[in-house]
């Protein structure tokens, strides 16, 4: 009887997320890595070499279907292009793999809805992959809000960039209604970490995007509209340099997140005020988001439990997106329906 189970991992796909999601695999107690495959000649043994080069008996295909015809490997972690996510999704569902999804899951929400209908069928486990949200700085923050010290939630900031490196411009080739761009890429942590903190469901966006040649955003701003005044404001950009920072205000004082893409050394800070003048900075103790999300998923299939991430959470982020990405291509407010 083995008293330490774990959760058989494939990765499918040699992109540059395996520099963090490999080692979170094999670092995790509940996770043992299997296989690695890409259609590349060479580059999943390239990536294994590079981001566990301690690890035997790790087989490294170049192929796909070699690796989900493999029966030993029971998840498989999705870090592929965002237009070939919900393809490959269904194509690992249908041999009965669970799957961890890098953001985005897809597109459409048509597409999660597909996904979701073959898990259920199949009974698997998917996920979308926003490792921010294992983080414990978030459950703090929610605990502070949960407190009563800044009062009700009234409008959230959530603000996230970077200055695109030549090497990384692989990202605007494709227009926004094939992935590509700021929005699929970092638009999609604004929008889910603004969502997290308001109760009820968004009723409409407003968005203004600056594009380059091929139609990708490189850089796009707006408002959600959760009714009765409550309002997100998103932005994100591949023009500025490094933020990944929300700021909660409340009616009796505000919290902010100061740095949401955490390296495993980093250290924490959040900071809160009130109008009675109260003013806080808390330093947290480092956590790996990436190793907390493979042991949660892990922890998911191995147990029967629930995903944190749930895909109706899904397809609200993919909702809104698209009606964000709306919004700018034709300068107008776009409403959502339930």
């Amino acid at each position: 009887m083995n008293l330490n189970p774990k959760l058989r991992w494939g990765i499918l796909g040699a992109a540059r997320i395996n520099e963090r999601l490999m080692p979170a695999i094999v670092e995790s107690p509940n996770a043992e890595l299997v296989a690695i495959a890409s259609r590349r000649a060479g580059a999943s043994a390239q990536t294994l070499a590079q981001y566990a080069p301690n690890q035997q008996n790790v087989r490294a295909y170049d192929g796909l279907d070699e690796l989900l015809n493999a029966n030993d490997i029971q998840a498989v972690y999705l870090p592929m292009a965002n237009h070939e996510h919900a393809e490959w999704m269904l194509r690992a569902i249908e041999k009965g793999k669970h799957v961890l999804c890098e953001k985005p899951m897809a597109l459409r929400v048509s597409d999660i809805e597909a996904i979701q209908s073959a898990a259920k069928k199949q009974k698997v486990k998917v996920m979308e992959g926003f490792m921010y949200r294992f983080h414990p700085q978030h459950a703090r923050v929610q605990e502070l809000i949960q407190s009563g010290i800044i009062g009700e939630v009234r409008s959230v900031r959530a603000t996230y960039s970077f200055m695109m490196r030549p090497a990384r411009m692989y990202r605007l080739q494709e227009n926004t209604g094939k992935g590509g761009g700021a929005m699929w890429d970092i638009g999609c942590y604004a929008i889910h970490s603004a969502r997290l903190f308001f109760d009820q469901p968004a009723v409409a966006v407003t968005a203004m995007s600056k594009y380059v040649e091929s139609g990708a955003d490189s850089a796009t701003s707006g408002i959600i509209d959760f009714g009765d005044g409550k309002f997100a404001h998103f932005d994100f950009s591949f023009e500025r340099a490094r933020r990944s920072e929300y700021e909660i205000i409340g009616t009796k004082g505000g919290i902010k997140c100061h740095t949401v893409w955490q390296l495993p050394g980093d250290v924490p800070v959040i900071s809160w005020w009130t109008e009675a003048g109260q003013v806080c900075e808390e330093r947290l103790p480092t956590a790996n988001h990436f190793r907390l999300e493979i042991e949660h998923f892990s922890d998911c299939v191995l147990n029967d439990s629930a995903p944190r991430l749930s895909l109706e959470d899904a397809k609200t982020n993919c909702k809104i997106i698209v009606a964000a990405l709306q919004s700018a291509a034709q300068s107008c407010v776009v409403k959502i329906n339930d």
